[in-house]
């Protein structure tokens, strides 16, 4: 009964995610003086009621006030202080709504050498009994640390509208669009900077990568750590295991390099903030959260 409240719960949430994602396309709009498609700008003189009336009501709901506080806090304060801002306060917000599924998240990737061993010990193995012996010593992982995968699903799907929320909100608020810094145009892109001559836009794309593989690679650093202190604790050698989620990051790193390249720089730069924060968020985490209660 209780794995099928929990199926139905996963099912909701998959159900609610996709409701929000349906409202989450970019509007856009015909630029008068070249012709071609381009992102609908939210302006300080824009009004709610506008783009409740013209737009989804995930743009007037979530992405026109976070656009707007860009919008005034941009002239205050600077424009990477506001998308910084905005980013780390929505993150902080969802990570207090979802700590625990974030917590096990966490965890999980520190236990996959322990996963890889359960699921090498098995490898090969096709008849029942195995099958059914593995997905045990599974569960019995999964219970021991406290893991719910079932509401870490439900969380991810949940999360990625809030995520495309930030983005959006970024990509419309004039003042950014708009906007400069270091003396370098933001809606120039990386590429047709470098072209330019203006070789401060491939600092800013470099340095927006360097962000990106950190905030990537440390959940697999903790985790080896992680693996080293266990072996030492058990009087064991430590034996590295071949991580094939290695090749996966790398994989994902080409596409973000490809689309960052030719996006406007005030997108660059939002998405080195963003990168920075998920690293201050995994921190935060393992200290608070992992290490305090295993010390």
């Amino acid at each position: 009964m209780k794995r099928k409240t929990k199926k139905i719960i996963l099912l909701v949430g998959i159900f609610a995610a996709l409701f929000l994602l349906s409202g989450c396309t970019t509007p856009m709009v015909k630029d008068p003086e070249t012709g071609k498609e381009v992102v609908k700008l939210i302006t300080t003189s824009t009004t709610f009621q506008e783009i409740f009336s013209s737009e989804s009501w995930f743009s007037a709901l979530i992405v026109f006030p976070l656009s707007q506080i860009m919008n005034y806090l941009t002239p205050i304060i600077g424009v990477v202080a506001a998308i910084a801002i905005v980013t780390v306060g929505v993150n902080v917000f969802t990570m207090l709504l979802t700590v625990k599924s974030t917590v096990a998240s966490q965890r999980m990737q520190q236990l996959q050498p322990e996963m890889d061993r359960i699921t090498k010990k098995y490898e090969g193995k096709t008849d029942d009994r195995s099958k059914m012996a593995q997905a045990q010593e599974m569960q019995n992982l999964y219970k021991k640390f406290n893991i719910n995968p079932f509401s870490m699903i439900l969380v991810t799907f949940l999360q990625l509208p809030i995520i495309l929320a930030i983005y959006q909100s970024v990509q419309r608020a004039e003042a950014v669009a708009h906007g400069h810094f270091l003396g370098l145009s933001l809606e120039q892109t990386p590429w047709n900077g470098l072209l330019a001559g203006e070789y401060m836009y491939i600092v800013l794309f470099v340095l927006m990568l360097i962000c990106q593989f950190g905030s990537m690679y440390l959940p697999q650093f903790l985790a080896k750590q992680k693996a080293k202190k266990d072996a030492e604790k058990a009087g064991k050698r430590y034996v590295p295991v071949v991580n094939k989620t290695n090749n996966m990051m790398y994989y994902m790193m080409v596409p973000v390099m490809v689309l960052s390249v030719m996006w406007p720089s005030a997108m660059t730069i939002y998405w080195a903030i963003s990168s920075l924060t998920m690293i201050a968020k995994t921190l935060i985490v393992q200290k608070f959260f992992i290490d305090k209660k295993e010390g």
